[in-house]
C-alpha cells in the first residue's frame, strides 16, 4: 500500500520553484532515500508531504488523502515529520519531548509511547533530563523519539544523522530500516551517498528542484548522475557484502574514495 505521494507537485517560493513537477511515491515496507546538493529540493520534498509547504501545482497524499483534507491531528496520526531544526524552546525533561508527537493519546499512553520510542534509540537514560542540557546528538536522539513515538503508518525524516557520531548513525539508520521492514513507509533525506546506498531500497536523486532518477542504488546513483548532479566521478564496484560505490573528486585531479555497501 502506497502511503506517500508526491503527483506533480510543484511549490513556489516568491518567484523562485523550490520543487518542480516532481512525482514521488513511498509504500509502506520501504526505506527511500532522498539524495541531492544543498538547495536540490529534498527539504521542500518532505515537507510538502508533511503540509507544510502549499503545493502552486500538483498534489501531496497520505494514503488516499490529500493532505488538505486532513486536519492537524490527522496528520500528526498518519505521518510523523523530524526537521532538520533540532532547537527546543524549551527545557523540558526528554520524555515529555518525546510525548509530544502522539498529541492524539491520553497522556499515560503517550508517555508510554515515549519511553518505547527513547529507548529505541538508546536514549532511555536521558529520559528525566533537560533537553537543554544535552549534547546536539543526544537532542537528535531525543528528537528522533518524538517522531518514533507517533507509530503512524509514514516518517518523514529530515537529515536525521547529521551531526552523529559513526556509530550513532548506523544506529538510527538500523532503526529506521527495521520501522519499514515491519510496516511503516519511511522517506529520508541523506548527504552521505554511502549510507543512502547501503541503507535504501530506492534512491531519489533530486537536483535543481527536480526528481532526475528514482530506483535501487546501484541503478540510481549512476556514474552519469553522480557527474550531472554531484560533480563527482564515480563507480560501482563488486565488495564482500555487494556493490560499492567509488566516488572521487574532479577539480584538483586528485582521487579520495568513499566505499560504501549497497543493499544486497
Amino acid at each position: 500500500m502506497t502511503a506517500l505521494v508526491l503527483e506533480q507537485a510543484t511549490v513556489r517560493l516568491g518567484n523562485r520553484a523550490v520543487l518542480e513537477a516532481v512525482s514521488l511515491t513511498v509504500r509502506k515496507g520501504e526505506l527511500v532515500a532522498l539524495v541531492g546538493p544543498n538547495g536540490a529540493g529534498k527539504s521542500s520534498a518532505i515537507r510538502a508531504l508533511a503540509g507544510l509547504l502549499p503545493l502552486s501545482a500538483g498534489r501531496a497524499l497520505l494514503g488516499d488523502k490529500t493532505i488538505e483534507s486532513l486536519s492537524p491531528r490527522a496528520r500528526a496520526a498518519a505521518a510523523a515529520y523530524l526537521p532538520q531544526e533540532r532547537r527546543i524552546a524549551w527545557n523540558m525533561p526528554a520524555v515529555e519531548v518525546a510525548a509530544l508527537g502522539v498529541p492524539f493519546l491520553p497522556p499515560p499512553e503517550a508517555l508510554s509511547n515515549a519511553h518505547a520510542a527513547l529507548k529505541a534509540v538508546e536514549a532511555d537514560h536521558l529520559a528525566d533530563r533537560g533537553v537543554a542540557e544535552m549534547s546536539g546528538g543526544e537532542r537528535a536522539r531525543v528528537l528522533l523519539a518524538r517522531a518514533l513515538a507517533t507509530q503512524s503508518q509514514a516518517l518523514l525524516v529530515d537529515e536525521p544523522i547529521a551531526g552523529l557520531d559513526p556509530d550513532a548513525q548506523l544506529m538510527v539508520l538500523d532503526l529506521l530500516r527495521t520501522r519499514a521492514r515491519v510496516g511503516q513507509a519511511v522517506l529520508v533525506s541523506l548527504h552521505d551517498l554511502g549510507l543512502a546506498a547501503r541503507y535504501a531500497d530506492r534512491v531519489i536523486v533530486m537536483h535543481q528542484g527536480r526528481a532526475v532518477a528514482d530506483a535501487a542504488p546501484t541503478q540510481s546513483l549512476t556514474p552519469d548522475i553522480m557527474a550531472e548532479v554531484f560533480g563527482l566521478s564515480a563507480r560501482w564496484i563488486d565488495g564482500p557484502d555487494g556493490p560499492l560505490l567509488i566516488q572521487s573528486r574532479y577539480s584538483d585531479g586528485s582521487s579520495v574514495g568513499v566505499n560504501s555497501p549497497a543493499p544486497t
